[in-house]
């Protein structure tokens, strides 16, 4: 995802002399190419997010169109003051762009993850949050990035992240899409976690012959109502994958469209990670084990087709 989206902002840059790219030392390295090509177009801040973020507002004030780039922690969590009162408060147009989402950064242990940057961020108004599912839609989420008026996070992954989809794939901020149709179960999953659900949906249709329809939620914040309400009137049991605490998240979010507008009973689960930190050191694969968050954990967690 890390390479795709650079890619993606060096079109992006080129046809667009706005564009500006800030990044807090970490990272500068892969953009070697691009700050000789183009110097007037980025920006290392050094190790200074919050500052990074005054200086985005500033750019932005006067017409430019700031990316800020770095690890989520460092963007998010140590920057969530700036990204409250600088961004959202006057709604101005920054790109955050976060990279490693979830356990991604797995030996660089819990400071490093990002399990609660969703909630942070999805809370606060004027906010859009993108989490794009695969290379594919990293690039094309760049472009859209662009052209969208206000404050934006975009969540990523960091590299090896499987290819889903192909050239043709549309994505659009605020809009869901369905993978696969289906009547007995809706599977709803965004970000790297999308790969998981398709592989679910294989099982279930070859273990208990349940027909999923997967919905791809790659903008968390505005959440596509339409699509997961009919969704879930049609199938009436509805769960959630994330790569991400179980509160705030994208399940926390489809909870409260569930609850709140919807009349009828709908069976509901949330997956994702519990309410701990992952202090176990190896891969992201192993960190997802620990974290009951592989394809065959998920399968036998899911606990409402036999109610």
């Amino acid at each position: 995802m890390r390479n795709a989206f650079i890619r993606s902002f060096k079109k992006e840059a080129e046809k667009n002399n706005k564009i500006i790219l800030l990044a807090a030392d970490i990272g500068a390295i892969v953009f070697d190419d691009f700050r000789a090509a183009r110097p007037k177009q980025f920006i290392n801040v050094g190790v200074a997010e919050a500052n990074m973020i005054g200086v985005a507002a500033g750019l932005a004030l006067n017409g430019y169109i700031p990316f800020c780039y770095t690890i989520i922690p460092f963007l998010i969590m140590r920057a969530f003051e700036q990204i409250r009162v600088d961004l959202c408060i006057q709604n101005l147009n920054v790109k955050l762009v976060g990279v490693g989402a979830g356990v991604s950064y797995s030996t660089l242990g819990p400071t490093h993850h990002s399990i609660e940057d969703i909630g942070l961020m999805r809370v606060l108004p004027n906010m859009t949050v993108v989490s794009p599912a695969d290379p594919i839609e990293t690039e094309l989420a760049v472009s859209e990035l662009v052209n969208h008026i206000g404050p934006t996070y975009l969540r990523l992954g960091i590299a090896g992240e499987p290819k889903i989809f192909d050239d043709k794939h549309i994505l659009k901020i605020g809009k869901a899409n369905i993978l696969k149709s289906g009547e007995d179960l809706t599977i709803c999953a965004t970000g790297f976690m999308l790969n998981a659900a398709i592989k679910i949906a294989e099982l279930l249709k070859t273990t208990k012959n349940i027909n999923s329809e997967i919905i791809n939620i790659s903008t968390i914040k505005p959440l596509d109502e339409e699509t997961i309400i009919n969704s879930a009137l049609k199938t009436e049991k509805v769960i959630t994958i994330e790569e991400h605490s179980i509160y705030c998240g994208l399940g926390s979010a489809i909870a409260e469209i569930i609850c709140e507008k919807i009349p009828k009973k709908i069976k509901f689960q949330r997956i994702g990670i519990n309410d701990n930190y992952s202090f176990n050191y190896g891969s992201r694969e192993y960190l997802l084990k620990v974290n009951q968050l592989t394809i065959d954990q998920i399968y036998k967690q899911i606990n409402l087709l036999d109610a």
